[in-house]
C-alpha cells in the first residue's frame, strides 16, 4: 500500500493543511500523531469538533464568540469603554497583554478600500453603534491594522459614531518598541513624525 492510497488519510491532510501556519508537510505529521493515537486523541477530538459545531456561535451583537446556551458577555452587564477588533485573534492578542480589561466589539473583517462603504459586507458596525447609544459608552478605542483597509474601516466607524458625541480614540502607530530606524519602511516613519509626543521635562 503507498503512502498516499487511503482516501481518508488524504482528505484529512487536505483540510488539516488549511489552517494557519500548516502545509502539506505538518498537516502529514499531524494526521499520523491522530491515526496513531485514535482513542486518545481522534475519539476526543471528533467529539468536541462535533460540540463546536452544534453549540459555538457568533454574538450577533458584539461579533464575539458565545454558546448558543448562555448569553454574551456584551448583554450581561454595564460598560463605558469598547475596544475594537478587526477579528477575534485581534482580540485574543490583546487580551494576552493584560493592557486592556474592558468589553470588545469584533467587526469581522475590514471595509474595501475602494467600494461603496454602505455596504458594510457583513461587519458589524451598526451595532456597535447600537451599543454605543444604549450602555452610554465613554470611549470607543479603535484598534483596526495600520492597513488601507483598517485606517478606511476606522474613518467609518469614526463618521458612523459622531452623533452619539462619544470619546473616540485610535492606538497610537509609530517606531515599535526594539525598533531600529533604518529598518523601518516609509509608512511607519511618516506614522511616528505625524503622531510624536511631547517630553515633559520634571
Amino acid at each position: 500500500m503507498s503512502e498516499n492510497s487511503v482516501k481518508e488519510i488524504n482528505d484529512l491532510i487536505k483540510i488539516v493543511s488549511k489552517l494557519p501556519g500548516l502545509g502539506p508537510k505538518s498537516a502529514k505529521r499531524i494526521v499520523l500523531k491522530l491515526i496513531n493515537n485514535k482513542e486518545n486523541l481522534v475519539k476526543p477530538l471528533a467529539k468536541t469538533l462535533v460540540e463546536v459545531y452544534k453549540n459555538v456561535t457568533r454574538c450577533n451583537v458584539c461579533g464575539n464568540l458565545k454558546s448558543i446556551n448562555s448569553n454574551c458577555m456584551c448583554s450581561t452587564k454595564k460598560y463605558n469603554q469598547i475596544c475594537v477588533v478587526e477579528n477575534i485573534a485581534d482580540m485574543w492578542v490583546i487580551e494576552s497583554t493584560g493592557i486592556y480589561k474592558g468589553h470588545y466589539h469584533v467587526l469581522g473583517g475590514t471595509l474595501p478600500a475602494f467600494e461603496n462603504k454602505n455596504i458594510q459586507n457583513g461587519l458589524l458596525i451598526d451595532s456597535l453603534v447600537t451599543r454605543v447609544k444604549k450602555n452610554s459608552v465613554k470611549e470607543v478605542i479603535l484598534a483596526t491594522s495600520a492597513s488601507v483597509e483598517g485606517e478606511t474601516t476606522a474613518h467609518y466607524i469614526s463618521d458612523s459614531l459622531k452623533d452619539t458625541k462619544v470619546k473616540i480614540t485610535r492606538l497610537a502607530k509609530g517606531v515599535p518598541v526594539g525598533g531600529e530606524i533604518e529598518f523601518l519602511d516609509d509608512g511607519t516613519l511618516f506614522s511616528a513624525f505625524k503622531n510624536r509626543s511631547p517630553i515633559i521635562n520634571e
